[in-house]
């Protein structure tokens, strides 16, 4: 299968949304799963991207994406008509949607992307919904907007002051967790160590808190066992079991070790494929 961009904006620095005209996915996917997308059919990487939005009778699915090696970059300087070879989807468990009662939704930088339709499902079931989101910078701030429109109540913080709170998200999620009544079920995503953080702060009041592990992933299909995490007594694929699990039963340490295990692999693939692109470059200009 494969996917025509048919728009493209820059959110932030560096962060992407692209439109992509694919109905057979748009017609079944459901929040919380992702695609798996390769921007070169014969040797580029596949990487997974969440399914940020979707339109099941115009046929399209949005991916927002952040610039950060290869493939990403690659992906990053196509453009609306070109078609990306590799495009598989809907993959991953959905989010489990019910009317909870009471839920925080807990968006960290690029995180903020997959947690918009996990937002918009809970609020649609009935759920009052507080979301915090937080970057580093305002600049950094994605679908601020939008978060506003789907949740009764939005809270900002960003590291740095320049726009809502100072701090991080930690310090308003336990302030929801201390008010009364405290949340029925606490969703975050975002980095490995704001997930973390965002479990142990809701772990002394007992409050349900599922995360969705952004953790390497080779081929989506659980054959690999690359996206292998722990998850209380279990080793479960993030792909097929996943992508979300009780924060509060994840090996947050082993997985942050697994994810930082291939940097330098990574680092010298970007060197290498930048100084390849450098040298066509030049070739084409002399």
């Amino acid at each position: 299968m494969n996917g025509t961009i048919i728009g493209k904006w820059l959110l932030t620095d560096k962060v992407w949304k692209f439109k992509i005209e694919a109905p057979l996915i748009a017609r079944e996917r459901k929040a919380g799963q992702f695609i798996m997308l390769q921007v070169d059919e014969d040797k580029g990487e596949r990487i997974p991207l969440t399914i940020a939005d979707a339109h099941a009778e115009e046929g399209w699915i949005c991916l927002i994406f952040q610039e950060v090696g290869y493939s990403t970059k690659t992906l990053a300087g196509m453009q609306i008509g070109e078609t990306l070879p590799v495009l598989v989807g809907p993959l991953g468990q959905p989010t489990h949607i019910q009317n909870f009662g009471r839920v925080v939704c807990v968006g960290g930088g690029i995180g903020v992307a997959p947690l918009h339709p996990i937002v918009g499902a809970l609020k649609q079931a009935g759920n009052h919904v507080t979301t915090i989101i937080g970057a580093r910078t305002s600049d950094l701030l994605i679908l601020h907007q939008e978060m506003k429109t789907l949740s009764d109540k939005l809270i900002v913080v960003t590291e740095d002051g320049t726009e809502g709170s100072k701090g991080r998200v930690t310090a308003p999620l336990l302030a929801v967790c201390e008010s009364e009544p405290k949340p029925d079920l606490v969703v975050a995503i975002g980095p490995a160590i704001m997930m973390k953080y965002c479990s142990e702060t809701t772990r002394p009041f007992g409050v349900k808190t599922l995360v969705s592990l952004n953790t390497i992933m080779v081929d989506g299909t659980g054959m690999c066992g690359g996206c292998r995490v722990t998850v209380g007594d279990e080793v479960r694929f993030v792909c097929v079991d996943g992508p979300e699990f009780d924060g509060h039963k994840v090996d947050f340490e082993n997985m942050m070790k697994r994810l930082n295990a291939y940097r330098e692999a990574e680092r010298r693939t970007k060197d290498c494929n930048l100084e390849k692109v450098a040298d066509e470059k030049l070739q084409e200009s002399s």
